[in-house]
Parts: structure tokens; C-alpha cells; sequence
């Protein structure tokens, strides 16, 4: 590439592209393939979902609920839909008052799709509370979530369900 010129074609004009430039727009391009890879992806979503975890565990309402996006769906065991972030957040609201309440969870596989645009996770979770006999409850769970990639290029869950694999355990 070094010595052979590079022209740019502008209406009304021929210009000579220095080779710098070109080199520049080649390597910024190849970042671009590459954040669509789906290995790439499926990265950034498990540490997305890695961070959203541990907010949960943190007890940050705002942090958890900044990974949902505006329309989501959350399918909790033995509930109706919640839908939207409104009604999201005062379930996890009611969820984090519950007494002795934790939740945490580890997605271990995640699935891209062909347009880079949608994914989905399956894992683990485990739920804790207390319960109306004073004793910590421990219930473990599968879950799925669906992940979009929006406008903005930020990926937000926007189906979340889960459902027990035990009986509550005392």
C-alpha cells in the first residue's frame, strides 16, 4: 500500500488520500467487524450479565434495573408477567423487602443470533428468603434470558424467566 496513491472521489473533485488515513479507516473498520463476532458477543453479554449479578447481590435497585430494557418481560415462578420498567422495578423492590431475601445467579451459555442483534443466555440461579417460620429458605433455579441489541448498540434483557429445579429447601 505504501506508494501507491489513493484517490477519494467528492463530487466536483479527485482527491489524493494520504496513506495514514487510509491505514486509519482500514484499522477502525476491523474493530467493527470484529465487536460483531458472536464470541465477541457472547462475551460482553456474560460480563454484562456477570455485573447485573452482582448488583443484585449489592442490593442496587437502579443497577439492576438498568440492565431491562424499557419493554421487557420478566416470568417469575408462580406469577403473572411483569411487564415494562415501571412494574419491574416494584417487583424487585418487593422482592429486596422480602425478609432475608438474596439472588444470584451464573449464566453459562449464551447463544448469538445470525444478525448480531439478539441473544440468549440459560444458567443457574439460586433465590434465598425467610421463611413464615423464621427459617432461611433456599430454592434453585434455571433461568433464560433474552438480550437485544438496541439502536444505540447497548444490549438489554428483554425477556427474563426462571423457574425453580427444587422444592424450597429449609
Amino acid at each position: 500500500m505504501a506508494g501507491t496513491p489513493v484517490y477519494a472521489i467528492i463530487p466536483g473533485a479527485v482527491v489524493k488520500l494520504p496513506s495514514r488515513v487510509i491505514a486509519a479507516v482500514l484499522v477502525a473498520c476491523m474493530g467493527c467487524a470484529s465487536a460483531s463476532r458472536p464470541e465477541d458477543i457472547q462475551s460482553q453479554i456474560l460480563q454484562l450479565d456477570a455485573e447485573w449479578s452482582r448488583a443484585a447481590q449489592a442490593r442496587d435497585i437502579d443497577r439492576v434495573i438498568s440492565f431491562w430494557a424499557d419493554d421487557a418481560i420478566v416470568l417469575p415462578p408462580g406469577n403473572g408477567p411483569v411487564v415494562g420498567k415501571s412494574a419491574i422495578r416494584e417487583f424487585v423492590v418487593k422482592s429486596f423487602r422480602t425478609p432475608g431475601f438474596t439472588i444470584s445467579w451464573k449464566t453459562t451459555e449464551m447463544a448469538v443470533s445470525r444478525s448480531g442483534d439478539l441473544a440468549y443466555g440459560t444458567g443457574t440461579n439460586r433465590v434465598t428468603f425467610t421463611g413464615s417460620d423464621g427459617r432461611q429458605v433456599t430454592v434453585d433455579g434455571k433461568a433464560v434470558t433474552v438480550w437485544r441489541r438496541g439502536k444505540e448498540g447497548a444490549w438489554k434483557c428483554v425477556v427474563d424467566i426462571w423457574n425453580d429445579v427444587t422444592s424450597p429447601s429449609r
